[in-house]
């Protein structure tokens, strides 16, 4: 499985979007600045995921979201999650 992921930090006021085979390994790259964007922060936290079966789908999803270039269209995915 693959997954397309919203982490938010509470310091920096953001965002990060990104797409991956392992939300938790991933969000501990996050945590240990292994990500030269997410970096500045050590307070990410996992908001959003969505699975997919493959990788192409998820990073898709992940430039769909990208592409939206909206905080708001984000909250809303998170806040009306299932």
């Amino acid at each position: 499985m693959y997954y397309t992921y919203i982490i938010y930090s509470i310091t920096l006021n953001k965002y990060y979007v990104g797409s991956c085979q392992d939300v938790e390994v991933r969000l501990q790259d996050h945590l240990n600045s292994r990500s030269k964007y997410t970096k500045v922060a050590k307070d990410w936290e996992l908001k959003y995921f969505e699975t997919f079966v493959t990788r192409s789908e998820a990073c898709q999803r992940e430039l769909q979201i990208k592409k939206m270039k909206s905080r708001k269209y984000i909250e809303n995915l998170i806040v009306n999650k299932s």
